[in-house]
């Protein structure tokens, strides 16, 4: 059995956002971190089938933006702001 729950990890902790009703007590559990800022797809209708339509589409672009010379823009505000402070 596989069930996604969200949560959020807390003073060493993780509370999750609902108590599942059909999991028993002990029941192991696989912990995922992500990333700050990741966007659920559902909450802006995009279901499985037309997310994976989107991946293929941009596939293409993926080298690029993994490159190491785009880790900036990962925190773009803040790199610009150092640069006018200057």
């Amino acid at each position: 059995m596989s069930k996604t729950i969200e949560g959020i990890y807390r003073n060493g902790k993780i509370e999750l956002s609902k108590t599942p009703n059909d999991v028993c007590e002990g029941t192991r559990v696989v912990v995922t971190f992500l990333s700050p800022g990741s966007i659920d797809l559902r909450e802006h209708g995009i279901d499985k089938a037309q997310a994976a339509e989107l991946r293929a589409r941009l596939a293409c672009f993926a080298e690029d933006w993994e490159s190491p010379e785009m880790d900036i823009y990962d925190n773009y505000d803040e790199e610009k702001a150092k640069l006018q402070t200057r």
